[in-house]
């Protein structure tokens, strides 16, 4: 009677469940993404498949699937599979746990896989008693963490474990979840009457930012919460789905006009000197869902680009933050992309880089010169031909520079890189001024000699 109350509570959960829980992927073929490390042959697909799963982490942001992954392993494996938090579970309860897999495993020579949600919050104390029991074998470990286990999870678990990355779901892998949880009569909204405009469920996509839990929410609430017109159907428009998951949609499509008219703007309000403008533009993409990485690319191009030798610092800066933002991710790394985009934006600024293109137009139109004696390589034949003979040391020179034929001989007194007076390369104008300015002298001196020595002959 017991199992018979137990089985109707049961079934009175899982329909009253958000329906984010109710739409779980129950096997390998319903799971949405992570084609890397799930596809065909992959090798975290052949260990569950086979019930070989060995003990691994499961990194990635929230919603792309670590937990249902986890249940997926339950569902496909012979073994028992217990659960804890982090959080929530103290050191009596990993006990309990190792008790009952001890048991389990001595009775029965069945398996335990445990798995640990929330994996970085193991302190001390509950890593020391688990730990030993991994090592031996009596549970076979499965964490789940938000963050990057290298970092933030006990090197001991981290170095017994395979780590496995999960990605944050692509747009066309989260109109899949909706469109089934639209579709699925037993879980989702298919015994019901529900039309949702394309630009609605676009606008739920986008702002979903690559969490399946938050769109299928967003779809509930927008669902739950909509009454049903003269029809008897539930339309979800966009106004519904502004409300629903409370943000404003923006024009803004990451494959057309918007996507590349605000990329332009931001880059030329950078190079403009404008800070504000640049924070408008970076925030109106950052709300628009525009991938962060792809600004902080376009950021690192214009460190180099457009402030260049005006602040070699700008590079650094832009390099630091791009590598800030991949450990913390958002939405912290949005202060990375304003530091980014505010010492971009102030920075003087320079294009005199664009003169390796000068350098390479030279070289696709005119023939390739002679490599100059004295630089050739000295290491293989400077005995039988005198390569590199002649070659001034520059730091056998009291100031580090000797005036020196680099160029091949038809192309000297030809200038490429001519620099700003901006910024630090005000003090590179100044030095390089006085270099050349020494090697014309240098070079008028030496014609003068040929001169005379011919007038002589």
């Amino acid at each position: 009677m017991s199992d018979l109350f137990e089985a109707r509570a049961e079934e009175i959960r899982r329909r009253s469940a958000p329906l984010a829980d109710r739409m779980r992927p129950r096997t390998l073929n319903d799971f949405v993404g992570q084609p890397h490390i799930l596809g065909p042959g992959k090798l975290l697909r052949r260990a569950i498949e086979a019930d070989r799963v060995t003990s691994l982490i499961l990194y990635g942001p929230p919603g792309t699937g670590k937990t249902t992954l986890a249940r997926i392993i339950a569902n496909t494996t012979e073994s028992e599979f217990a659960t804890l938090n982090a959080v929530l579970a103290g050191v009596r309860d990993i006990r309990e746990k190792i008790a009952e897999a001890q048991e389990r495993l001595r009775l029965h020579g069945r398996r335990t896989i445990l798995f640990v949600d929330e994996v970085h919050r193991f302190n001390k104390a509950q890593q020391d008693a688990l730990l030993p029991h991994v090592e031996n074998g009596t549970v076979v470990f499965v964490g789940a963490t938000t963050e990057n286990p290298y970092f933030e999870v006990n090197k001991a678990l981290v170095s017994r474990s395979r780590v496995f990355e999960l990605r944050s779901l692509a747009e066309e892998d989260l109109v899949g979840v909706a469109t089934s949880a639209l579709q699925d009569e037993d879980r989702g909204f298919g015994a019901r009457r529900v039309r949702v405009d394309d630009n609605a469920l676009a606008h739920l996509v986008r702002t979903a930012n690559g969490d399946a839990r938050s769109l299928l929410n967003a779809l509930e609430l927008a669902v739950e919460t909509t009454p049903p017109g003269e029809d008897q159907a539930i339309h979800v428009d966009m106004a519904v789905a502004e409300d629903s998951i409370q943000r404003r949609a923006v024009l803004y499509d990451k494959e057309g006009d918007a996507h590349f008219d605000t990329i332009s703007a931001f880059i030329k309000s950078l190079r403009g000197s404008d800070p504000d403008a640049a924070l408008y533009w970076l925030a109106k993409m950052v709300y628009a869902g525009e991938d962060p990485r792809f600004i902080l690319r376009r950021m690192l191009i214009f460190a180099s680009e457009d402030v260049g030798l005006a602040d070699p610092r700008a590079v650094t800066v832009a390099a630091s933050c791009a590598q800030a933002f991949d450990y913390v991710g958002m939405p912290e790394g949005q202060f990375h992309l304003a530091e980014c985009c505010l010492y971009l934006a102030t920075a003087p600024k320079s294009n005199s880089v664009m003169a390796f293109f000068d350098a390479l137009a030279h070289v696709r139109k005119e023939p390739s010169g002679d490599v100059p004696n004295p630089l050739k390589d000295a290491s293989r034949d400077k005995e039988g031909l005198g390569h590199g003979k002649g070659y001034k040391y520059p730091h056998a020179y009291r100031e580090g520079y000797v005036p020196e034929q680099y160029l091949p001989e038809e192309m000297q007194g030809l200038y490429f890189y001519q620099p700003r007076n901006m910024g630090y390369e005000q003090t590179v104008a100044a030095r390089l001024e006085a270099w050349r300015k020494r090697d014309r002298e240098e070079s008028l001196e030496k014609r003068v000699r040929r001169y005379g020595e011919s007038g002589d002959a």
